[in-house]
């Protein structure tokens, strides 16, 4: 069995009466990339402080390829960190910057300046090693940041919500680079994000964190298409739900196979069908258009059915005034049910 590039075992952080991290187990193979995924106080930046040595555990273990470190301090862990901000130095270069890790690892001098230019070739930034970051965007520090990690060849290599402080055109061409770079490159990673769009584009594997605990960890498709729990398909993708009991006999509602008393019925807005498109699938609804938005290569129709709010993206335009009555469709295979 190959020893993978980091083991949690059980690791618990608590912060008085908040348990931050509960017992959360994980491994990371090498090359391979993990997000930790989940809303603001899931326990994942808890978890990779836990990681990087910038917090003690209260229980539980941490390897790197088979070693335990949680007693180590954070400079002595084979870890690098990349960090919202970058967390350049300001007062040193480029070249200075990437250097930094290396010197403070005692790689010799002709090693360093071989290293620096590789990997400042690498993010795109070869003609840039004497400037200082006020010199640069904020991508362009990004970059910097992801070179100083990456040149000192760590075993694990941390993501702090690196992108989440750039606008959205620079998020996504960054997010792509990544990607790139680790297909290229093969190095093993956590990234933490609250961003779904980066969770599913960049990872081998997705981790659904809640509550300091992991709901649901696999591929970003089986994460997508066979949700474990009702929170994490409602927190992966956008999803309409329509309760169905008693109380809902007023809807005009139509299902292949009727729902037995109270349920909870989930479609992503993209897999319903409006108008004459609805007529011939099993599942039906009758609902009343509210307003439209135009989404650029769609429409987006938001809708009332009794008490739900709902939408439903379609390609082409229909006349749907606000108030008009329309069929909504879809595939029993497209919609979840909880209870």
């Amino acid at each position: 069995m190959t020893t993978p590039a980091l083991h949690l075992d059980r690791v618990r952080r608590v912060y008085g009466p908040v348990v931050a991290v509960d017992d959360v187990s994980l491994s990371v193979a090498k090359g391979e990339f993990v997000t930790l995924l989940g809303p603001s106080g899931s326990g994942k930046t808890s978890t990779l402080r836990l990681v990087g040595g910038f917090d003690q555990l209260d229980g539980g273990s941490i390897a790197i390829n088979g070693e335990r470190i949680d007693h180590l301090p954070a400079y002595q862990r084979d870890t690098a960190t990349i960090f919202q901000s970058g967390a350049l130095f300001p007062h040193k270069t480029v070249a200075e910057n990437v250097a930094f890790g290396l010197r403070m690892r005692k790689v010799g001098t002709s090693e360093i300046a071989d290293r620096v230019r590789q990997y400042l070739d690498i993010v795109r930034l070869g003609g840039f090693a004497d400037r200082y970051p006020a010199q640069l965007s904020g991508g362009q520090k990004q970059r910097v940041a992801l070179a100083r990690s990456l040149a000192v060849r760590p075993a694990i290599l941390l993501f702090d919500e690196p992108l989440s402080a750039l606008d959205l055109s620079l998020r996504l061409q960054l997010r792509a680079e990544i990607k790139s770079l680790h297909d290229q490159l093969k190095f093993s990673a956590i990234y933490v994000t609250h961003d779904q769009g980066e969770a599913m584009a960049m990872s081998s594997r997705v981790a659904v964190m809640r509550n300091g605990a992991i709901e649901q960890i696999d591929t970003p498709t089986r994460i997508f298409h066979d949700p474990a729990s009702e929170f994490v398909y409602t927190f992966i993708g956008e999803s309409c739900c329509l309760r169905v009991n008693n109380a809902a006999q007023s809807l005009d509602l139509t299902l292949e196979t009727p729902l037995l008393g109270e349920a909870r019925l989930y479609v992503r807005p993209s897999r319903l069908r409006l108008g004459p498109d609805a007529a011939s699938l099993p599942n039906r609804l009758k609902a009343r258009v509210k307003f439209v938005e135009f989404l650029g290569d769609t429409n987006r129709y938001h809708l009332q059915a009794g008490d739900a709010d709902l939408f439903a993206d379609h390609a082409g335009e229909m006349s749907l005034a606000p108030g008009a009555t329309v069929d909504l469709g879809w595939l029993t295979a497209d919609m979840r049910v909880f209870r």
